[in-house]
């Protein structure tokens, strides 16, 4: 066994015990005989196929198989979420405070944050014309350009939104990398007309007042207003889907609760903390990583209860291939 077998072993334990003892010589065989004669480690694409492919066989041998659909379905709305977060922040950027304010600014915009926003609407614009595969280039590159502001910021000493306001959109735009493959044109257009109704109704809203800053009710305020928003129509999404019979809009529920912390984190750290005084950076780090453990938890939780109503009985002690809870 060469060392390139050997790896492509270890990618296979992405998939059950059972599929492996079955399929796993035909699927490592085949990689094996598509693979570059000097080929000492398996290609990017095809480590991520493996991985995909066995968390695809886990949730149908656990009976979660509606899960993946639902994932999908809650990256759209997260990418709708996201560009319209941009729209609105992309038109405020456009109004800095006037020079006699004092305020620090970076020329003709409030901040460093107008880079962001603007790749922002425009992967929204690309998921709108292009394949899944390049809008998911484009989610990436505005993914790394705002997770790039605070150092480049830092670096050269100029303002940027503040983490409160970029962590929310990392991770809309995280789950937003799972949009489906296929969709409607309908579906692919809903981002970028939700920047665009976003960003006419901030302008109509903020005119020519200057904007001077994201904090204060942004962050108190409308932050959390977004999320509670995202909630209701998650919800409603998921009991009208329900009705027919169709689960994904509960799993797109409990895997939209993790951004939707995110965007409430200003509000539930106003909320616990002190009754007076400005909320500190350390109740917000403490509430952000709450938020952070609970949302995957409670997604974990939701994929174990599923697979333990739906699995089959299995013999005392053998762990579910979903889950991996025990009998």
């Amino acid at each position: 066994m060469n060392d390139l077998e050997r790896r492509y072993l270890r990618l296979l334990r992405a998939y059950p015990t059972e599929y492996r003892r079955t399929r796993g010589a035909e699927i490592v065989g085949t990689y094996l005989d598509l693979a570059a004669p000097a080929q000492r480690w398996p290609a990017p694409a095809d480590a991520a196929d493996l991985l995909r492919g066995g968390l695809r066989q886990r949730l149908r041998a656990g009976g979660v198989t509606d899960l993946i659909p639902g994932v999908r379905l809650a990256a759209l709305l997260a990418l709708v979420t996201a560009s319209a977060l941009a729209g609105v922040w992309g038109t405020a950027e456009l109004h800095p405070p006037p020079v006699e304010w004092g305020v620090p600014h970076v020329g003709p915009f409030v901040s460093l944050g107008v880079v962001a926003w603007a790749a922002w609407l425009l992967a929204a614009a690309v998921i709108a014309v292009a394949p899944s595969r390049v809008a998911r280039w484009a989610i990436t590159f505005a993914l790394l350009l705002t997770v790039a502001l605070p150092p480049v910021a830092a670096a050269l000493g100029a303002p940027r939104p503040p983490l409160m306001v970029l962590l929310p959109q990392v991770v809309l735009g995280l789950l937003g990398l799972a949009l489906p493959d296929r969709s409607s044109r309908a579906i692919r257009l809903a981002p970028a007309l939700s920047a665009l109704l976003a960003a006419v109704a901030t302008e109509f809203l903020v005119g020519l007042d200057a904007v001077g800053t994201y904090y204060g009710a942004t962050l108190e305020i409308f932050l959390p207003t977004v999320g509670g928003l995202l909630l209701v129509v998650g919800a409603l999404l998921a009991t009208g889907l329900a009705l027919g019979g169709d689960t994904r809009g509960g799993w797109a529920l409990v895997t939209l609760l993790t951004p939707i912390g995110f965007l409430a984190v200003p509000g539930l750290a106003d909320s616990f903390g002190p009754a007076y005084g400005a909320i500190t950076f350390a109740e917000l780090a403490v509430t952000a990583v709450a938020v952070a453990l609970a949302g995957p938890a409670a997604l974990l939780l939701a994929v174990a209860l599923r697979c333990r109503r739906t699995s089959s009985p299995r013999p005392s002690g053998q762990p579910c291939p979903t889950c991996g809870a025990r009998a």
